[in-house]
């Protein structure tokens, strides 16, 4: 085997440019998987410490409505203080807060910014205690009492929103309201929330002439108690005084572990297809392979029936061109996963440094490079299997007569 091994390699060394040529769809194809792959793992890791912030034990409840937050008006699409008391009130229920969002124009001076003003309270900030969601950098968090402050997004103060420069103790204007910066939030690494504000949750609903409305509503289930039952028992009570059918709910109920789930699946479906469409490329190399092989079998006819005339097994044949074909798709994994790990870096980069967020990172696992470097080298075997079938199976003295 070891001598079938060094066989063939020293004749695709004789061979250059032919096999770099006949590996570049080979390395094209790993280079694209690996990449996507990599920032795919990177992308799932933020999503999953994400969730672990958020934690294990919360429901959420959302009303199932069209269009942007604040867009419906029907009672029936919209959550309700009445809703909010009874999700308050469920046995195994510790806390529950809601949040109201609203698109809506801030100004700084003379110049104006539409962004996203979520309306919390500070029982809804606890339910978070502990998570870079609700951490400020800068001063502090709002409190019920604060009807004229606010908190900003990263971006407001250490990004290029404003040229007029904001920071703590700085003003903005919501409305004509005046509203006195006192806290910097975290930087989260998306622009809906570090472009966004936070201001107490009483004073957005009157500004925005809200009414009983409820937004979001957020849950954190007691110690001892089942988060799935609690959440299935939500979703009953909140049917029964909706008097809504089952499965014409105009809400949703579901656990942060559910989130999760969905989240991966819709995202695991996309990854799968993008990967799908660049091992397109593999395809290819691998009929490139084959092609260099049934042509190598030519050139080599008399070669190979030197080799067996002077004793050769049609097995020696076939593994050694098992192992040319073999080596090309291994080295041409190999070129790839370099490639590839060189253009998830760059697409870290760009979104790290020039875009301002954190991410999107690539993600190298030892899984990944093995069983890139492995399924490059069945590819290439593979691809090399009808044409060493076709040069072992031919006879010494037709060989070296075709010659």
């Amino acid at each position: 085997m070891k001598n079938h091994l060094f066989l063939a390699f020293t004749n695709l060394k004789r061979r250059k440019l032919r096999s770099w040529l006949t590996i570049l769809g080979i390395f094209i194809g790993i280079a694209a998987v690996v990449s996507l792959i990599s920032l795919g793992q990177g992308l799932q890791n933020f999503i999953d410490t994400q969730f672990e912030q958020l934690g294990a034990d919360k429901i959420i409840i959302e009303p199932e409505s069209f269009g942007p937050p604040g867009s419906v008006s029907d009672e029936q699409l919209i959550l309700d203080d009445g809703d909010l008391k009874t999700i308050q009130n469920f046995r195994g229920v510790e806390s529950a807060e809601s949040i109201l969002t609203r698109t809506g124009v801030i100004e700084n001076k003379k110049e104006q910014e539409v962004v996203f003003i979520n309306g919390v309270s500070e029982e809804y900030i606890n339910l978070f205690d502990g998570s870079d969601f609700v951490e400020v950098i800068e001063g502090r968090q709002i409190k019920n009492s604060d009807n004229s402050k606010t908190v900003v997004g990263y971006n407001h103060v250490y990004g290029n929103i404003w040229e007029n420069e904001l920071r703590v103790g700085s003003s903005i204007e919501i409305k004509g309201k005046k509203f006195d910066i006192v806290g910097v939030l975290r930087k989260q690494g998306n622009p809906f929330d570090d472009n966004s504000i936070w201001i107490e949750k009483e004073t957005l609903r009157n500004i925005f002439e809200i009414g009983n409305e409820e937004g979001i509503i957020v849950a954190k289930a007691d110690s001892g108690f089942d988060v799935e039952v609690i959440a299935e028992g939500i979703r009953n009570e909140l049917r029964n005084e909706k008097d809504q059918e089952e499965g014409e709910e105009t809400f949703s109920v579901q656990t942060s572990a559910q989130l999760l789930e969905t989240f991966s699946t819709i995202f695991t479906v996309i990854q799968a297809v993008f990967v799908g469409i660049a091992a397109i490329s593999l395809v290819v190399g691998g009929i490139g392979i084959m092609n260099t092989m049934y042509t190598s079998v030519l050139e080599r006819t008399k070669e190979i029936g030197t080799m067996k005339a002077v004793g050769a097994k049609n097995s020696d044949i076939l593994f050694i061109f098992l192992f040319e074909s073999g080596l090309l798709g291994l080295v041409g994994g190999i070129i790839g996963i370099l490639l590839g790990a060189g253009i998830g870096k760059s697409v870290e980069y760009v979104a790290t440094v020039q875009l301002g967020t954190n991410y999107l990172q690539a993600i190298f696992g030892w899984q990944l490079i093995i069983g890139a470097m492995t399924f490059s080298f069945i590819i290439g075997a593979l691809s090399g299997v009808l044409p060493a079938m076709q040069a072992a199976s031919l006879k010494p003295a037709e060989a070296l007569r075709h010659a």
